[in-house]
């Protein structure tokens, strides 16, 4: 499979966003306002829509529930342990690396989604949705506590907000109820839910800036080497202790080298933190996305 093919359409998105807000009038100040769209109310309906659209089987997922849920534990615990290691213990700033570590562990659903409707069709699509309503949560409250602490902000509060999650959550109760959605309402839906696609990948792109990572470079290698070499592997040993099936284990692949979450910088700059600096390793993780889906999909999946 010719995967730079593959992934040519979702890059070039992120490319066009990227070239649209720097050399026309549609500069940042219109892009902000995109992003909390997509982030707000299109890409929550994709979520919930993707996860209620087709009968869930807990037991046919349980497997891959467990894996995602192993490798974002593993992504956090890793991200979390980088302070703590003598050989950079001396490196990192502490406000740093609470804003930063998000970066090693979330993931960019608009890719992913996008990404796995090519390699699986639905099949892929609902298994990603999957992995995205349940490792969300667990990778928001990842995202946040570190920043909460320093920053002594309420927990609890900044998770029930996250419109990721109410979408992920609610899908996946709806879906367990056997909520259908009306025949009268699914092409608004899914109109909605591409929309999100192509506007948040090209938010993604507008917001692309790599000015502020020369600051803390020990702390912008250690981060994207987990999220873009250690999580793969992690991934291809959690796929073979889990038993996952082939597809299973192309979408686990996938989403394990997936870039980084494109609102990490929103999230670090609403909560008091230097979001220049995340937004530099946000856009590093999303260029190199281009080496990090290739090495999973084309490398690590023949083992």
């Amino acid at each position: 499979m010719n995967y730079a093919q593959l992934l040519f359409p979702d890059f070039s998105l992120i490319l066009c966003g990227y070239l649209v807000c720097r050399y026309t009038a549609l500069n940042r100040t219109v892009w902000a306002q995109v992003e909390s769209l997509v982030y707000f109310l299109l890409f929550p309906v994709l979520l919930f829509h993707s996860i209620v659209k087709s009968p869930l089987d807990l037991r046919a997922t349980s497997s891959l529930m467990g894996a995602g849920w192993a490798l974002a534990l593993a992504g956090i615990a890793l991200a979390y342990s980088l302070p703590h290691l003598p050989c950079l213990r001396r490196h990192m700033d502490p406000r740093h690396h609470a804003a930063s570590a998000q970066v090693a562990f979330r993931f960019n659903s608009f890719i992913g989604l996008a990404l796995a409707d090519r390699l699986a069709g639905p099949q892929g699509l609902l298994l990603i949705a999957v992995l995205i309503g349940v490792c969300v949560p667990l990778c928001n409250v990842g995202a946040v506590w570190p920043m909460a602490r320093h920053a002594q902000r309420g927990l609890v509060r900044e998770l029930v907000r996250n419109p990721l999650i109410i979408g992920t959550a609610s899908g996946l109760v709806a879906n367990l109820m056997g909520f259908v959605l009306p025949v009268w309402l699914e092409p608004t839906v899914s109109r909605l839910g591409a929309a999100s696609l192509a506007m948040g990948l090209m938010a993604a792109g507008a917001g692309m800036q790599l000015g502020a990572l020369a600051q803390a470079k020990t702390l912008m290698v250690a981060v994207l080497s987990i999220r873009h070499f250690f999580l793969p592997l992690a991934a291809l040993g959690i796929s073979h202790l889990f038993g996952l099936s082939e597809v299973q284990t192309t979408v686990l692949l996938a989403f394990s080298a997936l870039p980084t979450a494109s609102s990490c910088y929103v999230l670090a700059a609403r909560m008091g933190y230097d979001g220049a600096y995340v937004a530099g390793l946000v856009t590093l993780s999303t260029l190199l996305g281009l080496a990090s889906l290739p090495f999973a999909l084309g490398v690590l999946r023949q083992f």
